[in-house]
């Protein structure tokens, strides 16, 4: 009995040695890295792909997680490759004793023993399915992944690394390639593919062996009757379905903008845009044809923006990325063009803040001269007396370049940059050709420019990136003078044929035909088109109004049904004929004249130009010496006070933010100052 007692007691010893030096061996396992490089995606706004990029070694490897599978693949994956896999530890020993005893009996391997985490452990060390060393080494390699990982985790590794054929690895780039869709909702027949593909990648490639990708699906799908996963009717209706025979495109939408993201942030995985995909899809298409119906080498760009939030909804740098005949590699939203009259616009809304004008303003078309710059208009004949509102409609090159030198070109380009326009002059200082486009500009600039006009006055800055910061809004015209220029616009005619829709928009072109330009906006967004060669080459006969306008309208078509409307006018908008207006506003005079009726004329007493003034709340008080009473006065082209016949008023002005203030007595003659209230 002693001796019993002591061989028992030598065997448990012999048998804790021995699990305590296999326990050693399975800790003292060194694991392969369990992450893996994963191609690079760019979303859109609420998520959809828009475009991948394979890995270094050519793959597509979409990340995946395991709440982004459906449920119904991982029971038909667990109940064909590893029904116990949630009850052994890496090793499954009765699967491994049937593999055994079917390949006695048979003389041939029927089936594997290996588990799920055999297989991720073979994924990892991407080692050979055979051999007893191997299949040694991934038990191993599997007990140890149990005793670190939650079956979870090996869960979603074998889902992310699977192969599936071809350059396809993990479960996402294979529903993307094979179906075209997320893995999240599949079918019992997709779901039994996916299954069958990763023990035989090469040789069942639905694209390449339909038959053998059939077949080996058939197999999945009568396994997974046969234990209650799909009924006999699912079942049915499952071996109908086709077998895909080609690889579908992995999305490839905005790329320009997507290669842009990418090279500013090389170390992210995923990119999130304020790109609209089904918005983005469908402007591309539109770029496309536009191009198609003209010169084999003509390009198209097109910007969506949200000028209430500065949001770029889509971006279509060029038609068909990657034609070598149009350039379309040349992201032309970014590319700098001379805008043509596209920057008229923004010269009137100037004149209306600096009290020059009015859109009832008579003004003169007339041929003139400024030094040796004689502009012409696009026809080459004169108007003669026009409205400013006429003016601005058919886009009269004389009126202006009138109105621009009375600005000063300057102060153009200040409002430019205000407007967060990057602008490149040709030369050092900026000339009255600038506003005859005689300037290079961007698309994506340019719509955040013309975003002003229905924002308010505030200037917008485009950001196609989610949760990008966005800058203290800039106030680079007033809301009266932003009101009234897209007052005007809207009354532009359509385009023949073109949707009868009240759209606000201006069209351009550039010297020479090199540039068509036109862009809309209505209540909430903005959008601008550009057509030419990416080249600079001249394409005779491109003008704005008839190639790029009818686009415009197009655009606007696929962006929603309805237009937004503009809103009222603000208050303080002085909306009266011209016969109703004050005396000064009634005709436009040019820089010179009103420099002979200053003489003489009233002095801004207070406050001074460039003054800081800290007003407390209170409304500012203001002073005009010299000048003949009574007097106007007006706030960023706003009439304050009208037949004022004291010389200090109290002007309801209390900031924060900059003002043009202008005094104007009653020979015409006028004072201004820029200030800044706080």
């Amino acid at each position: 009995m002693k001796w019993l007692v002591l061989f028992l007691a030598l065997g448990l010893w012999l048998g804790a040695a021995g699990r305590d030096r296999f326990d050693a061996w399975i800790a003292a396992t060194e694991l392969p890295p369990l992450m893996v490089e994963s191609s690079v995606e760019v979303l859109d706004r609420d998520g959809a792909l828009l475009r991948a990029y394979t890995v270094a070694d050519g793959r597509w490897r979409l990340a995946v997680t395991l709440d982004q599978v459906d449920p119904d693949f991982i029971a038909m994956l667990l109940t064909y490759e590893d029904k116990r896999f949630y009850r052994h530890h890496g090793i499954d020993p009765l699967a491994l004793a049937r593999a055994a005893w079917q390949a006695a009996w048979n003389g041939r391997v029927v089936s594997g023993g290996s588990t799920l985490t055999m297989q991720v452990a073979r994924l990892i060390e991407d080692g050979p399915t055979g051999r007893w060393r191997a299949k040694l080494r991934q038990a191993r390699l599997a007990l140890a992944l149990e005793r670190r990982l939650s079956k979870a985790d090996i869960l979603t590794i074998y889902l992310n690394r699977a192969p599936y054929g071809g350059n396809l690895e993990g479960i996402r780039a294979a529903t993307r390639a094979y179906f075209g869709k997320e893995p999240r909702r599949l079918t019992p027949a997709e779901s039994a593919l996916l299954v069958a593909l990763p023990q035989s990648p090469s040789l069942r490639r639905p694209d390449r062996a339909p038959d053998a990708a059939r077949g080996a699906r058939d197999k999945v799908l009568a396994r997974a009757r046969d234990a209650g996963l799909i009924d006999a009717g699912s079942f049915a209706a499952a071996l109908r379905d086709h077998v895909p025979t080609q690889r579908r495109a992995l999305p490839v939408l905005a790329p320009h903008l997507a290669d842009r993201a990418v090279a500013e942030r090389p170390g992210d995985a995923r990119h999130r845009l304020t790109i609209d995909a089904s918005l983005q899809a469908q402007l591309e298409a539109l770029a496309a044809r536009a191009a198609a119906d003209h010169d084999a080498r003509l390009s198209v760009a097109m910007v969506v923006l949200n000028h209430q939030t500065g949001e770029v909804l889509a971006s279509v740098g060029a038609p068909g990325y990657g034609n070598d005949a149009r350039l379309s590699f040349v992201d032309m939203t970014r590319a700098f063009r001379s805008p043509g009259s596209t920057l008229k616009p923004l010269i009137y809304g100037l004149g209306f803040d600096q009290g020059l004008i009015h859109p009832e303003t008579l003004i003169e078309d007339r041929p003139v001269q400024f030094g040796t710059y004689a502009p012409q208009n696009f026809d080459g004949t004169f108007r003669g007396t026009v409205r400013v509102r006429e003016a601005l409609i058919q886009s009269l090159n004389i009126p202006a370049v009138r109105l621009t030198d009375a600005l000063g070109p300057a102060r153009l380009m200040q409002a430019l940059r205000q407007a967060g326009v990057t602008a490149r002059l040709p030369g050092g200082q900026p000339g009255l050709a600038v506003a005859l486009g005689g300037v290079g500009v961007t698309l994506t600039d340019m719509v955040g420019l013309y975003g002003i006009f229905g924002n308010g006055g505030r200037a917008v800055t485009p950001r196609y990136r989610e949760q990008a910061p966005v800058g203290l809004p800039v106030q680079v015209l007033s809301a009266q003078a932003a009101w009234q220029v897209g007052n005007i616009l809207a009354g532009m005619p359509a385009p023949p044929n073109a949707a009868r829709i009240r759209l606000a928009y201006k069209t351009g072109t550039s010297y020479g035909y090199r540039d068509a330009w036109a862009i809309g906006f209505d209540g909430r967004h903005v959008i601008g088109v550009w057509m030419g060669r990416a080249d600079g080459t001249p394409v005779p006969g491109a003008f704005g109004a008839d190639l790029a306008a009818p686009i415009l309208f197009e655009a606007f078509s696929r962006l929603k049904p309805v237009l937004e409307p503009l809103g009222p006018p603000p208050p303080g908008t002085l909306l009266l004929s011209g016969g109703a207006l004050p005396a000064p506003l009634r005709e436009f005079q040019p820089r010179d004249a009103v420099f002979a009726k200053s003489r003489g004329g009233p002095v801004m007493a207070f406050p001074p130009d460039g003054a800081v003034i800290d007003t407390g709340g209170a409304p500012l008080v203001a002073r005009v010496r010299e000048g003949r009473a009574p007097f106007t006065w007006l706030a960023n082209g706003e009439a304050l006070r009208v037949g004022a016949d004291a010389r200090e008023v109290e002007l309801p002005l209390s900031g924060p933010g900059f003002v043009s203030l202008a005094v104007i007595d009653a020979n015409g003659r006028a004072a201004r100052a820029q200030v800044e209230l706080r």
